[in-house]
């Protein structure tokens, strides 16, 4: 049985919270008639850009990525693997 807790959130939070609560639901995503059944993560995942690791290091304060051949389009997401010296 779940413990009952007192409300600790704020009156703006809790204004908030009551506002997403009575959002309408989101539409299933578009889908073509002969999709297969796949999780919903799948779907969502196709429009978001992930980010792409690469290792560097940090000379001076200023990250240089190791491998020199890397170009990367503008505004790309990148995070930094480097080592502790």
């Amino acid at each position: 049985m779940a413990t009952i807790e007192p409300d600790t959130r704020s009156a703006s939070r809790r204004a908030r919270d009551e506002e997403i609560a009575g959002e309408p639901p989101l539409p299933p995503p578009p889908l073509s008639p002969d999709a297969t059944s796949a999780p919903v993560e799948h779907h969502i995942g196709r429009a978001k850009r992930h980010p792409l690791a690469l290792s560097g290091v940090v000379e001076n304060g200023v990250i240089r990525l190791i491998d020199p051949g890397v170009t990367l389009p503008e505004r790309s997401r990148v995070i930094v693997v480097a080592e502790s010296a």
